[in-house]
């Protein structure tokens, strides 16, 4: 059976080991040395990444809804969810003003039809985005404890 082996890796010195031990094992493979979340993208990758955020964030604020909702409210919405959330301690004031604003730009990154709409997309989910999603998901783990 015939494997090919494809990826990337940012630290230069497991990058140059997962070349030799592919070497070692006589497996094909492409490993790339670098870091695709800091580069540029193409616009599939692109497309990816919006797509990506999009789904996480649907599931951040429904899954916060349930949450609230397993404690006693009722919110219907993901803006009534996101300050309820805010309420009830579960975001802090930072991540409650950027799911707010993730939840205003869905327009925005739902329909990216020039570069300069597709960069200021990737960049707000890059350093805000996702960031907040992350801290929402450690905060959500701690409490399943």
């Amino acid at each position: 059976r015939e494997i090919s082996i494809y990826g990337q890796e940012s630290n230069y010195t497991t990058w140059r080991l997962a070349l030799m031990n592919l070497a070692i094992r006589g497996i094909d493979g492409d490993i790339r040395w670098g870091d695709s979340f800091l580069e540029d993208y193409s616009d599939l990758e692109r497309a990816g990444l919006v797509q990506t955020f999009e789904f996480s964030f649907e599931l951040g604020w429904k899954t916060l809804k349930d949450l609230l909702f397993y404690e006693g409210y009722d919110e219907k919405t993901p803006r009534d969810v996101i300050r309820r959330a805010f309420e009830a301690s579960h975001l802090g004031e930072e991540d409650t003003e950027t799911a707010l604003h993730a939840l205003d730009k869905r327009n925005l990154l739902s329909h990216i039809y020039d570069e300069e709409t597709a960069e200021e997309a990737v960049s707000l989910i890059r350093e805000q985005y996702a960031p907040m999603l992350c801290r929402l998901r450690d905060k959500l783990l701690e409490k399943q404890g």
